[in-house]
């Protein structure tokens, strides 16, 4: 295989594998593993004749993503437990918002750190009661906590003594020193209730979120998976007759217009989501670059296409910061060490 594409292929059509020889799936499951979509992708063949070794790892995958979930779930409910004496209903975002809610997205899929989301005026309160029920600092040093308190959009990371879950609370979705500036307050009003004193966004806000994740928060390290996400969660909210409509609203608030655009368009190339043609546009070139970084794997599971990947890399720094403060934020870093 000469990139991840026929992992893409395998997600979005399963029987696409039924002709597969020992090598393909020697490298499927590599990439799979590699871009945390093996679970995910165990899901997806279930119900297919698969040979005996192959059938025997998706069955050791669907477990590991079964107890994934479970964990998730559970801090899910200590972090509601800690929060509620404060009168905090924290908004679930990413892999344990699809959990939780039972979203497509989340079958199969791996979840590591539970994502919160809080009004920034409560940032003190919601600290404390982390601190108090058992959670430390990762980053303890000055400048980092100096740091991610002025310029991030998020506390620093904390990790829980006892049971080493790390739990990162958010109080809007990109960094204050980003381009873009989602509008935090209208995704913390637009959220819904779960359960009781447990939120999560909007299913247009769910999109626009996931696309940051994806595009502007980052390298695209894990894209694929990102991508999948997006894949997933648009199949079912595009099903109400005005989630369209929504969508270019909420993305034109939180100053995503483009990013949504071009995310639409990677999941109908990548994965032929269904999408609305006017809100994706059109952009071939771009795209081109964005799926050659999406699809960088070989049929080991390694990175390919150094030049792609180091592009995206500067790419992702310079959208996070300014040029002088990015300087400056890596001179004190390097100098730190």
């Amino acid at each position: 295989m000469k990139d991840a594409g026929a992992l893409a292929v395998a997600l979005a059509d399963p029987v696409s594998v039924l002709t597969f020889g020992p090598g393909d799936w020697a490298s499927l499951l590599s990439i799979a593993r590699a871009e945390r979509l093996d679970g995910s992708l165990a899901y997806r063949l279930a119900d297919l004749p698969l040979p005996d070794p192959v059938a025997r790892a998706l069955e050791d995958a669907r477990a590991q993503a079964a107890f994934d979930r479970t964990q998730a779930l559970w801090e899910v409910e200590m972090a509601r437990r800690a929060l509620a004496p404060a009168g905090i209903e924290p908004i679930l975002l990413k892999g344990s918002a699809f959990a939780f809610a039972g979203l497509p997205a989340g079958v199969g899929r791996l979840i590591g750190d539970l994502d919160i989301l809080v009004p920034r005026d409560r940032l003190d309160d919601v600290e404390g009661a982390l601190l108090d029920s058992g959670f430390e600092w990762v980053k303890t040093g000055d400048y980092d906590q100096a740091y991610y308190r002025r310029w991030m959009h998020e506390l620093p990371p904390l990790v829980h003594k006892d049971r080493g879950s790390m739990i990162d609370v958010h109080h809007t979705i990109l960094p204050l020193t980003a381009r873009r500036r989602p509008d935090a307050a209208a995704l913390i009003a637009d959220s819904v209730e779960i359960a009781p004193g447990l939120r999560i966004l909007s299913p247009a806000d769910m999109i626009v979120h996931a696309v940051t994740h994806l595009l502007a928060d980052g390298d695209m390290a894990g894209g694929l998976r990102n991508l999948w996400d997006i894949d997933r969660l648009l199949r079912l909210f595009s099903a109400s007759p005005d989630f369209w409509t929504k969508l270019r609203d909420r993305a034109d608030l939180h100053d995503m217009r483009a990013p949504v655009g071009l995310a639409l368009r990677l999941a109908d190339r990548i994965f032929a989501t269904p999408v609305e043609p006017r809100l994706a546009g059109y952009d071939h070139m771009r795209d081109a670059l964005f799926i050659r970084r999406l699809l960088a794997r070989d049929g080991w599971g390694r990175p390919i296409r150094p030049i792609n990947r180091l592009g995206f890399y500067v790419r992702s720094h310079a959208m996070r910061m300014p040029p002088l403060m990015l300087a400056r934020h890596l001179w004190t870093k390097a100098h730190a060490k």
